[in-house]
């Protein structure tokens, strides 16, 4: 998706996580400190998915100048995690310590449904880091006022829709597109031309 918000005259900067999981953790310092670092100079829009929005605060402290956020299929700052999900995940965790990569918390037909094409659903697989437990246990913080900034929030799946709907009553802007959690890797074209539209 960062080639095609560069196609459309935006800077974009990802920052590269590759081994910023290592020890029990927290890891979420890591996170901050690599996205402040490869965050170019200006006014900043972060766009965050998944449990990346749970960073938002830290983010915005972090890194210069961000000035608006837009949460793509992603937790809010400072929600718990459910009961159900966090013992799922204490089954799903190995003796280390470590969740298996993500891919494998699901049975084959689900990850080919959210990653249709084989070349980048193995690219994805291979990717993948494992995390610890208690890197859902010990989320960063959600000081008060954290959501001074401007906020918006795009749906993909229906699994977020609660969260969407927290969204829109803080007021947010929201929006939609039809598709699985990872849409953002199978339709960046899409993705890139709604956050263009809406926040561009």
């Amino acid at each position: 998706m960062a080639a095609e918000l560069t196609a459309a005259g935006h800077i974009c900067a990802i920052p590269d996580l590759t081994g910023a999981v290592t020890g029990p953790g927290p890891h979420w310092p890591a996170f901050v400190r690599r996205a402040a670092e490869a965050a170019p100079a200006g006014e900043q829009t972060l766009v965050v998915h998944s449990n990346a929005g749970l960073l938002v605060p830290a983010l915005a402290e972090a890194v210069p100048d961000v000035r608006r956020v837009v949460f793509v299929d992603a937790a809010l700052p400072g929600a718990p995690l459910p009961d159900a999900h966090l013992a799922a995940l204490r089954e799903l965790t190995g003796p280390d310590g470590l969740l298996p990569p993500w891919t494998e918390w699901f049975d084959e037909a689900t990850v080919a449904a959210l990653l249709p094409d084989p070349r980048l659903r193995a690219t994805v697989i291979a990717e993948q880091p494992r995390l610890p437990l208690t890197h859902f246990t010990r989320p960063p913080p959600a000081p008060p006022g954290w959501d001074r900034l401007r906020c918006g929030y795009l749906r993909f799946s229906e699994a977020y829709r609660p969260v969407a709907g927290e969204a829109r009553a803080r007021g947010w802007p929201v929006g939609s597109l039809a598709g699985g959690h990872l849409h953002q890797v199978v339709a960046p074209g899409a993705v890139a031309e709604w956050l263009v539209r809406a926040w561009g």
